[in-house]
């Protein structure tokens, strides 16, 4: 199973919890959904009717962590981290490998001391087993470790709940796309519409030519047989001219008197 099924399936257990749970409850799944091992999508939790109503009670800052889980960064919390619940071991590496796929959003290529400096690890070694086992090994990255370059290549990264400040990009993605798509669709039918129009010629020029050849094959008997007929007809008069000929200059034998 892959990381999307998996998440979907993760994603539906908690919401089914969480909506039959009243707001001052919602605490401890929020702690456990952001600690869960496998979830990395948390924007349909977060929308739910429920969790929303935790603006402005007690427990409020339950819902700006939940936030931070879905949109944020290891560095947004510990910016944060006064107004924030502590967190626990689980969360600290769940935030990081969240963090891990922002800086893959629109980075290929990732320098380890980026990488350290967002992660909060203090040697390289400490980086390319978190990469491995934490990031690689669970599925959400794929890539190259460069050791000589001090860096790592992203081939692959799951994607992250979607941001506010991204969604004019993420239209402008897409209406470019459907414009793209548009437009080649049109250039496709005008291929089609081209090569209908060549094949409809090219199989009228091919009638022609075998009805040609039809009339060439018919009228070819009766050429054949006034040809022969006219060379009969000339062998036979020059036969004749040539025996009149011949007996014109075929010479006499001479008569002698009897004696």
């Amino acid at each position: 199973m892959d990381i999307e099924e998996k998440q979907a399936e993760h994603i539906a257990h908690f919401v089914q919890q969480a909506s039959t749970l009243k707001a001052s409850s919602l605490s401890k799944l929020i702690v456990d959904a952001t600690s869960h091992p496998s979830l990395f999508a948390f924007s349909e939790i977060l929308s739910l009717p429920n969790i929303l109503e935790l603006q402005g009670l007690d427990n409020s800052a339950y819902l700006d962590l939940l936030r931070l889980f879905a949109q944020g960064t290891w560095s947004d919390y510990k910016r944060n981290a006064d107004h924030l619940p502590q967190l626990v071991p689980e969360q600290v590496l769940k935030l990081k490998q969240l963090s891990m796929l922002t800086l893959a959003e629109t980075n290929k290529v990732l320098p380890y001391d980026l990488l350290m400096q967002e992660l909060d690890v203090t040697n390289v070694r400490e980086l390319e087993d978190f990469l491995i086992s934490e990031c690689m090994y669970v599925g959400i990255v794929r890539g190259k470790l460069d050791q000589l370059r001090r860096c790592f290549e992203v081939q692959f990264a799951a994607g992250r709940d979607l941001r506010p400040e991204q969604l004019g990009s993420m239209i402008q993605t897409l209406s470019s796309w459907l414009t793209t798509s548009e437009n080649l669709l049109s250039t496709i039918q005008e291929k089609i519409k081209w090569a209908d129009n060549m094949s409809e010629l090219d199989q009228k020029h091919k009638k022609e030519v075998e009805e040609r050849i039809e009339e060439v094959k018919k009228s070819l008997p009766h050429k054949a047989e006034l040809e022969f007929r006219g060379h009969e007809e000339f062998f036979s008069e020059s036969g004749g001219v040539m025996d009149y000929d011949e007996d014109r200059t075929r010479p006499k034998r001479r008569r002698h008197p009897l004696a």
